[in-house]
């Protein structure tokens, strides 16, 4: 029962639409009306500056850590943290409350690896954020990063579970940025850039 119950509420609080209610709530702004019209902290970074990007991030990543962190406690097995981790992950990419609808879960997923492998997390952090740094494609690190987790999981030695997490988060990442490696290809992606508000 407890399984079911931690399954439930990570889902729930990875379909919190954060990006929505800041950008309204603190900005006056409706994310899904500018730029990319995505909730997630990308175009948070781009619509509404740096500051506003980051904070969205956070509490983006968040819901990911908090969410493996309810698997750990109610449950207890790597099995339930994992699967806490996927439905977060779902439930932002797919909110309850928004349709299901959503954003691209990269934030999400790296609170989820970050709780599950810390080791795992630095090393695909810091791939994604050179990345970022020399082409300005936010997409590009975050596919290349999502694919290197269950990479770097299987090279640190990190248990099954949490491999094939990396594989099913990959996946899931790399569809949701289909539209973004299409544009990627034909170089009318965009690149990042802080605001002007």
């Amino acid at each position: 029962m407890n399984v079911v119950i931690a399954i439930l509420l990570s889902y729930l609080l990875g379909s919190i639409p954060n990006g929505l209610i800041c950008g309204k709530l603190l900005w006056g702004v409706d994310l899904r009306e500018h730029g990319s019209h995505n909730i997630g902290a990308t175009n948070a970074w781009r619509t509404l500056g740096k500051g506003p990007g980051i904070v969205i991030f956070l509490l983006d990543f968040l819901k990911g850590f908090i969410s493996v962190w309810l698997g750990m406690h109610l449950v207890g097995t790597p099995l339930s943290m994992v699967l806490c981790g996927i439905v977060a992950i779902l439930g932002h990419s797919c909110s309850v409350f928004l349709k299901f609808k959503g954003g691209k879960g990269v934030a999400t997923g790296l609170g989820v690896i970050a709780m599950l492998m810390p080791a795992v997390t630095l090393v695909v952090f810091l791939l994604w954020l050179g990345i970022v740094y020399a082409t300005k494609y936010v997409s590009l690190g975050s596919c290349v990063a999502a694919v290197f987790v269950p990479i770097m999981a299987w090279l640190l030695g990190s248990p099954a579970e949490y491999i094939v997490f990396g594989v099913l988060a990959a996946i899931l990442i790399v569809v949701r940025h289909k539209s973004n490696i299409s544009r990627l290809l034909n170089g009318t992606e965009s690149k990042i850039k802080a605001g002007h508000r």
